[in-house]
């Protein structure tokens, strides 16, 4: 059995929409042929990582503040400093 302070220290899986610093947000695109956007996330308003973001968009380099549809996704990567485990 895993002692309580254990269990608090790690992070919870969370419910809905959610980003860190770092993580890529997605948009699809508005009509047919648009392939969308994306950017990096560069600015988080809630501790706990929920919206709206700031975004640095990859096509112009502007940083916006973002409140995120349903056409859009986040792509997360591992915390910086986190190791990954090499590809075989």
């Amino acid at each position: 059995m895993t002692a309580t302070g254990a269990r608090q220290s790690q992070e919870r899986p969370r419910a809905g929409m959610w980003a860190r610093v770092g993580d890529r947000l997605i948009v699809g695109g508005s009509t047919v042929g648009d392939e969308g956007r994306d950017g990096e996330i560069v600015g988080l308003h809630h501790e706990d990582g929920t919206p709206p973001f700031d975004v640095r968009w990859s096509d112009t380099g502007r940083v916006t503040l973002v409140f995120p549809g349903p056409d859009a996704r986040v792509q997360h990567f591992p915390p910086h400093g986190t190791k990954t485990a090499p590809s075989t």
